[in-house]
């Protein structure tokens, strides 16, 4: 069994040879007159019109019969939304090409080559579309070999790695691309057509802020001043269009977390976050229903889901769950009573793990939350969450110590975070001045205080609801963990 640096050699050896006989081996342009999509849609047209075409694509197979070599080519044209198929067979024949012609072939061009066909549409005696070639060219020389067909890539850290070639056998994984394509798509196409404004907001900060979690920070040469990669989907900034004037905007883009990975939380990974004024929570929570709905049933044609062991139904009425009698149901503590040491010792007997780096009253409380919610289906929203976990939420009117704030909940876990948000600047300041000292005795994911957007706020903003959502919805509708359904994940190198 030969080596892949003596398949590589002798893949070599045939582009020199190509390239002695004067031919190129990486042509910029193909003369495809058709898609071979296109093609297999109207064959039948195409057939009767005796037209000689040209069709490209990736050999994927060939099987030699005497004077005859029949290749398999896709060019990955099958159609996003309607189906059928990028791959079409080419007939290589002796007699069409001439000994000479036919030689060369078999001797220059390899499974995973780019080729283009030129002939004409017909249909062999087992009823298989195929196009018969008159003549052929070069326009991609593989140099190295595609894996094993029947059992393509094993190892998982290698599917994730070299995933372009995990598409090429599994196309399982080409069509949960193009489901994200279209999750993400019609999340826009329903913000847009209501009337919201799509936005671009800094990738770079000085102050990271919009949530609780830990930045990225790296070194502005130009300015000369650390920054740090945003960590939510410009919250802050939103806001200030709403200072602004503007009064429905949204942004879908990368945001970034410094943070653990496992199968629902990633460090680099696309956030949809809406910012509506003059609504409340109450009014948000009736839009992202009804946006939920729209997307999974345009990416995925249903409203019923298997999601890790729960039965989904997007389309029944959706729950309320109340925070602190969810976690008094679950746990028997109540958040609102119990002190630190008393929450520490029930978080110890449910055996629940937490960072004790920083610990403090809302972590606890999120960490016992985060015990309830794997035992809650959905779909549903949390509605009254505690003021000590939510610190730009707007406070509850009829009680202070919780906050105007709903999260989506579905298999277990959140899927989508909103408020109606804090537009009280003393409020703000006070409650970033909390932060920092949290953050000063030690908890990495507390918020700075960030003056200017206190400053933006005495100027003025309207009621408003926010509304954030991960690409977390899009790999729990497909049931998948997170990092299987982007495109390409972060690997770490290879030694």
């Amino acid at each position: 069994m030969p080596t892949i640096e003596e398949l590589r050699q002798t893949r070599i050896e045939k582009l020199k040879k190509l390239q002695s006989a004067g031919l190129l081996a990486y042509p910029a342009k193909t003369n495809r007159t058709h898609s071979i999509a296109e093609a297999l849609a109207q064959f039948n047209k195409f057939f009767k019109s005796k037209k000689t075409f040209i069709l490209a694509g990736r050999i994927m197979a060939m099987r030699g019969h005497g004077g005859a070599t029949f290749v398999d080519i896709n060019d990955g044209s099958a159609s996003l939304t309607t189906g059928g198929s990028g791959k079409i067979q080419a007939l290589i024949k002796i007699d069409k090409l001439g000994e000479k012609g036919y030689q060369f072939f078999l001797d220059v061009f390899d499974i995973g080559d780019f080729v283009e066909i030129k002939g004409k549409l017909f249909t062999t005696k087992r009823g298989e579309k195929s196009i018969v070639a008159e003549d052929y060219k070069m326009l991609s020389k593989a140099l190295l070999p595609l894996p094993e067909k029947w059992h393509g890539l094993q190892d998982v850290e290698e599917k994730l790695r070299k995933r372009y070639l995990d598409i090429i056998f599994n196309p399982e994984v080409k069509e949960m691309i193009r489901k994200r394509s279209i999750f993400w798509n019609s999340m826009r196409e329903f913000l847009v057509e209501r009337n919201f404004l799509e936005v671009e907001t800094p990738v770079l900060e000085t102050v990271p802020g919009g949530a609780d979690a830990r930045p990225f920070k790296t070194h502005h040469n130009a300015l000369d001043i650390d920054v740090y990669l945003r960590i939510s989907m410009g919250e802050l900034w939103q806001k200030k269009l709403m200072v602004a004037g503007f009064e429905k905007t949204f942004e879908i883009g990368r945001q970034f977390r410094n943070e653990g990975m496992d199968a629902e939380h990633l460090q680099d990974y696309t956030q949809m976050e809406f910012y509506w004024a003059y609504i409340d929570a109450e009014e948000g929570m009736k839009l992202v229903e009804e946006m939920y709905k729209y997307v999974a049933k345009k990416a995925f044609g249903t409203l019923k889901f298997k999601i890790k062991g729960f039965d989904i139904d997007l389309g029944k009425k959706w729950e309320k769950y109340d925070y602190v009698s969810t976690v008094a149901k679950h746990t028997g503590v109540n958040i609102n009573e119990a002190t630190l040491p008393e929450m520490e010792k029930a978080l110890q007997k449910l055996k629940v793990v937490y960072d004790k780096n920083g610990f403090n009253k809302a972590r606890a409380i999120d960490s016992l939350w985060k015990y309830c919610r794997k035992q809650i289906a959905g779909p549903g929203f949390l509605i009254n969450t505690p003021i000590e976990v939510s610190p730009l939420a707007k406070k509850n009117e009829k009680n202070q110590k919780l906050v105007q704030r709903f999260q989506v909940i579905l298999a277990g876990s959140e899927n989508g975070n909103g408020y109606s948000e804090l537009n009280d600047p003393i409020d703000q300041a006070e409650r970033f001045a909390e932060q920092q000292k949290l953050r000063d005795a030690g908890d990495p994911e507390a918020q700075m205080h960030d003056q200017d957007f206190v400053e933006a706020l005495e100027h003025g903003m309207p009621p408003t609801c926010g509304f954030g959502v991960s690409e977390r919805l899009f790999s729990f509708l497909m049931d998948k963990p997170a990092r299987d359904c982007q495109i390409f994940p972060l690997m770490r190198p290879e030694n």
